[in-house]
């Protein structure tokens, strides 16, 4: 009897607000060894999702950018090069590799190479030359520096089309203003053509091409010149080195990144060049200026109107572009990252 009192005893009450005891609270209770997230960390997981989503929202307009400019263009001229495509008549079949053999057996292909070469050597030596001069002369000059800058810099916001245009009438012997200047001075007996001449009508381009982007290549280096410590100049003068000197072991070195930057810039446009061959001789005369990329034009668009062909020789052009970066990428690193 005194068993069975005790078990028909109801519990004692629970306060108000305190946990119950007993078996019906333990089963609420995760197991032992098993982890929680406790609420601040639930909250700190929020932040790094929208951080994360927020990232991929900023990226996303580039990267479709890309995408549709160049990755789709690139596998179209992919797919063009190993297929018959004529202009007017769409794909009509792979015929890999016979395209890349008609490319690189067109009669223009050998001089077209050759010439672009010639005028990348040419401009690349000039514009570093002469853009390496007007970064350190508006560097040392403190009085003409806003005038000289200035000057330098205002043929760069012109646009090469338009600059060419502009070159084609000047160079002109009948409209053109040179000519009859020069025959005023008696340097001529007789009007000058400037871009009837092989020799002539690529040196004229150069001209055109320096005036255009010597400012562009200043201002580049330029930048790389005010982000040398002066304490290095301090440095070197105090160990005795001349102007030569300072600028040969100190300038030059430090100067690397961005030289290597307008160099790879330099290189790479002058082995697209199109628009100033383009307007100002038309390949001519007697096709001596004729570029690849010109070539590519005349393949797609003129006479033999394939863009099978012109596909298969872009496509040349660019693992040579590739090629060539990756050598001036190399070539122009410090000795302590190679």
């Amino acid at each position: 009897m005194s068993v069975q009192s005790a078990s028909s005893t109801p519990p004692p009450p629970v306060p108000h607000g305190a946990a119950p005891r007993g078996p019906a609270a333990s089963d609420d209770r995760p197991p032992r060894g098993t982890a929680t997230a406790s609420p601040s960390t639930r909250r700190g997981r929020r932040p790094r999702r929208s951080q994360s989503a927020r990232g991929w929202a900023y990226a996303a307009p580039t990267a479709v950018f890309v995408l549709v400019l160049f990755i789709f263009p690139v596998l179209l001229v992919g797919q063009m090069s190993a297929s018959d495509w004529p202009l007017l008549a769409g794909n009509r079949g792979v015929n890999f590799p016979d395209n890349f053999r008609d490319a690189v057996e067109n009669r223009f292909f050998w001089d077209s190479v050759v010439f672009t070469v010639k005028y990348t050597v040419i401009a690349t030596v000039l514009l570093i030359g002469l853009g390496l001069g007007f970064a350190l002369l508006v560097q040392e000059s403190s009085r003409w520096k806003s005038f000289l800058r200035t000057s330098i810099l205002v043929p760069s916001a012109l646009g090469l089309a338009s600059a060419s245009l502009l070159f084609y009438a000047l160079y002109s012997p009948q409209v053109g203003p040179i000519s009859p200047l020069l025959e005023r001075l008696g340097l001529v007996d007789e009007p000058v053509s400037f871009l009837g001449t092989p020799e002539g009508a690529l040196w004229s381009t150069v001209f055109l091409i320096v005036w255009r982007f010597a400012g562009f290549y200043m201002l580049l280096l330029m930048v790389g010149l005010q982000g040398i410590p002066h304490e290095v100049y301090e440095a070197a003068r105090m160990d005795g080195a001349n102007r030569w000197q300072t600028f040969g072991r100190v300038t030059l070195p430090l100067l690397r990144p961005s030289l290597a930057l307008c160099t790879i810039m330099c290189v790479t446009g002058s082995l697209l060049a199109f628009d100033q061959f383009y307007i100002l001789t038309k390949g001519g005369p007697d096709n001596s200026t004729i570029t690849v990329v010109q070539l590519i034009y005349n393949i797609a668009f003129q006479g033999q109107n394939d863009l099978g062909v012109a596909a298969a020789l872009s496509i040349i052009v660019l693992a040579a572009l590739v090629i060539i970066n990756v050598v001036q990428v190399r070539g122009m690193r410090a000795p302590e990252e190679k």
